[in-house]
């Protein structure tokens, strides 16, 4: 392997995941950015530039404190509705969110960035409509019940890599996008950068 390293700002265990499935060598620090303050000055209507921003944000909070490494930030929103859906905050919340959901689409957009030296030398999105199926009352209860407050770590309330993907009909877009990340753009800049073998 190379001499670079690699480090994951992010908690996010689908995306630790995928690149421990593609052999990346990697070491994860949470970046400690306050996300909603980013939310706040960024223009609601635009979902997938939000995603790059905080995927930005938080490769850049990281890269400043060990700016020999590479820094991958990575970020999702999701567009439903005319408006951006955060994180739902309660049970409750995730399950009358589904319901609202069912029969329709929504757009999921997944950001990534990469730094080193305090600075992004590169940034991507992908995107990925959804579409809901017209799910039961019953198996909507049943499935909230199953997942629990894993629910609430997700930002449609659902992981297409478990149960969640009984709630779908179709997904149109690539399922690495789905669970949170552009896996294929950012393993082509992990080779450009060294990090992984050509």
């Amino acid at each position: 392997m190379s001499g670079e390293r690699l480090i994951l700002a992010s908690k996010s265990a689908a995306r630790r995941a995928m690149l421990e499935g593609a052999g990346v060598p990697f070491s994860v620090q949470v970046a400690d950015v306050d996300e909603d303050s980013v939310k706040a000055v960024h223009d609601p209507a635009d979902a997938v530039g939000l995603a790059v921003e905080l995927a930005r944000v938080k490769a850049l909070a990281v890269s400043r404190h060990d700016p020999d490494a590479w820094v991958l930030g990575a970020d999702q929103t999701l567009a439903f509705d005319g408006g951006l859906v955060s994180k739902a905050t309660s049970l409750a919340v995730a399950r009358d969110r589904l319901a609202s959901m069912r029969g329709r689409e929504h757009q999921l957009h997944s950001g990534a960035a990469l730094a080193r030296n305090g600075q992004v030398v590169w940034s991507g999105v992908d995107s990925v409509t959804l579409r809901v199926r017209d799910f039961s009352d019953a198996f909507l209860d049943a499935y909230v019940a199953a997942e629990g407050e894993a629910l609430l770590s997700c930002v449609g309330s659902y992981r297409l890599e478990g149960m969640g993907s009984q709630l779908f009909e179709a997904v149109d877009g690539d399922y690495f996008t789905v669970l949170g990340m552009p896996l294929w753009p950012v393993l082509a800049e992990l080779r450009r950068a060294g990090v992984l073998a050509t």
